[in-house]
């Protein structure tokens, strides 16, 4: 997933739950289902900010060098202005983009 390309706004937006729970029929499963992709997207944006700014990682301790790195400010500066990955995964359920399942309500149709 291409988080650096998606549509979602950088700024709380306000919803329309009854839309969001259409699908699931349960607002509270609906929120898990976000929560659980967030801190997917979360994960996977930590790891990529890790590495580039590993790029940039120095081991001795000088004061001049900290303040002279303006790429690694700069990545960082990205990053923050990135939307957030709740908004992301929010727009992502959305979109239908999401994939999800309920091994309990599967078992119950079974029966």
């Amino acid at each position: 997933m291409d988080y650096k390309k998606t549509n979602a706004p950088t700024n709380t937006v306000t919803r329309n739950l009854m839309e969001l729970c259409e699908d699931t029929g349960n607002i509270y499963e609906t929120v898990s289902i976000i929560g659980k992709r967030a801190n997917q997207i979360a994960a996977e944006m930590k790891n990529d900010l890790s590495k580039k700014l590993q790029e940039f990682a120095s081991y001795n301790d000088n004061l001049e060098e900290v303040f002279e790195n303006r790429e690694q400010i700069e990545i960082s500066r990205y990053y923050e202005k990135l939307p957030k990955p709740t908004l992301i995964a929010t727009q992502e359920y959305q979109e239908g983009k999401v994939y999800y399942r309920n091994p309990a309500k599967e078992k119950e149709k079974l029966q």
